[in-house]
């Protein structure tokens, strides 16, 4: 809810509207709170798949603590392009931007037990990415169409089913305790428990902040666990710097065709994400639909982050909807208060201890919390489904698209003799899903009848409300 102390009606709707300092600091690190553990989970999934993380006793095990810093810091630039802008880059709207978990299923077949070597190939799939997002915003809204919310919201829900297991993973003890007692013991599952139970309460039963929050908060109680049963080691801390600069190129580039393709692809998805996530701050914050500058400068900026995070190892950056969600509960529309919640991220991205700490959080408490969050990506798929017309043409689409998408992320070994490049792009299951289903969706009939799918819908034809209003008309 808004407040009055921090300005009238007609101020809180006003995107260039600064609060009082007192009131705009707390209400940006608001902002921070409510992202900080989504915004660093991609960069540890990312090099434990790579074999560098938690639990791997890699000597590169400091890369991943750099890679936990740039996320920070480059959330807080792509926010300050969104926030501030510069020329037609900006929507100048209060846009938080973070690392984005819809290119997770790409990058991990990209480097999963090459080390610290493969991430050159993936920087180079985020820099020609990133620099395709931002071309997409000359016709962002003339390829919406192809687009629905049946494409997206099966994308979104495949990209949630491919992360689930990684959650499994690490609150049983995490991919380098397979095999050995550890994995999957009673005292790893009672301290992801601890996380999951911690966090359904703030969000079931607490309001506000506490709630937004209930992820982070969940993630600290976890952590406290552990460490009063000495699973924490803050090693790494006492050895980190207190302050360093990014490092232009630090993993290097390299140009994969398969990373190139992956992360282009998956950038329409982030696209008309960021699209809808205008949309909603325009709606909830003010009032009105968002305009054409806002949509394409939002754009804009969504891709040049990204480019820009690359070239300093860094993943993409997408707008991150949870803090939508905050600008609808707070009232509050001010850019400013965003851009002082960027200028924080920055700061803790230039003091390596702070990554540090992240990076001691035992792997079975961070995978508390991932099962959570990877588990709302799927409700947020699926709630995207809901706004789909229920027909038997869609159903038949979604049936097939599903089918072949997350039938190849289950067995990948089946296409053992694709080129590789080929094989990593099929076996994510993402790109083949939304590939299927948006040229089945452009070139399909509209109507379908009743009797088109019984014969293979072995007496679940379903009736959801789509069949319904067809039956009507027979």
């Amino acid at each position: 809810m808004s407040d009055a102390s921090i300005g009238s009606p007609e101020q809180l709707r006003d995107p260039n509207y600064t609060p009082p300092l007192l009131k705009a600091v707390p209400l940006g690190i608001q902002h921070v709170l409510a992202m900080f553990v989504s915004n660093v989970t991609p960069a540890i999934i990312v090099c434990g798949a790579a074999g560098f993380g938690f639990g791997s006793n890699s000597p590169d095990f400091p890369q991943m603590i750099y890679m936990i810093q740039m996320s920070m810091f480059f959330a807080g630039v792509a926010t300050l392009f969104q926030s501030v802008g510069i020329g037609p880059v900006g929507a100048r709207l209060p846009i938080v931007q973070g690392t984005s978990f819809a290119f997770i299923p790409i990058m991990i077949p990209l480097v999963v037990g090459k080390g610290v070597d493969a991430i050159a190939v993936l920087m180079g799939g985020v820099v020609v990415g990133g620099l395709f997002h931002a071309c997409l915003g000359l016709f962002i809204g003339r390829i919406r169409f192809a687009l629905p919310p049946l494409v997206t919201g099966l994308v979104v829900t495949m990209i949630g089913l491919a992360l689930v297991k990684v959650g499994i993973q690490y609150a049983a003890g995490g991919v380098p305790a397979i095999g050995t007692e550890e994995y999957g013991s009673g005292l790893n599952w009672f301290m992801a428990g601890t996380v999951i139970v911690v966090t359904l309460g703030l969000k079931f039963f607490a309001r506000g902040m506490l709630s937004v929050s209930a992820v982070l908060i969940g993630l600290l109680v976890g952590y406290a666990v552990a460490f009063l049963l000495g699973q924490v080691n803050l090693g790494n801390v006492g050895n980190a710097a207190s302050f360093a600069l990014p490092n232009p190129l630090h993993f290097g580039l390299e140009f994969s065709v398969a990373a190139i393709i992956g992360f282009c692809a998956m950038s329409f998805v982030s696209a008309v994400e960021t699209v809808g996530d205008v949309s909603g701050i325009t709606k909830g914050g003010a009032g009105r639909e968002a305009t054409d500058k806002e949509i394409q400068g939002a754009t804009f900026a969504d891709g040049l982050g990204t480019a820009i995070s690359g070239l300093f190892g860094a993943l993409p950056n997408t707008s991150f909807s949870q803090n939508v969600g905050l600008i609808a509960m707070t009232g509050v529309m001010s850019r400013m208060v965003v851009t002082i919640g960027a200028v924080f991220l920055i700061v803790c991205g230039l003091i390596p201890k702070i990554g540090a700490i992240i990076s001691s959080i035992p792997i079975e408490v961070l995978g508390g919390g991932v099962i959570v969050m990877f588990g709302m990506v799927v409700a947020a798929g699926v709630s995207m489904l809901s706004d789909v017309n229920w027909n038997r043409r869609n159903m038949v689409i979604f049936a097939i698209a599903l089918s072949l998408g997350l039938g190849l992320q289950l067995e990948p070994n089946a296409l053992q003799y694709l080129p590789g490049t080929l094989k990593v792009l099929a076996t994510s299951g993402i790109l083949p899903a939304a590939v299927i289903a948006i040229v089945l969706n452009l070139v399909l009939p509209e109507e379908l009848s009743d009797e088109a799918t019984e014969e293979v819908s072995g007496g679940m034809a379903g009736h959801g409300l789509g069949s319904i209003e067809q039956d009507d008309h027979v």
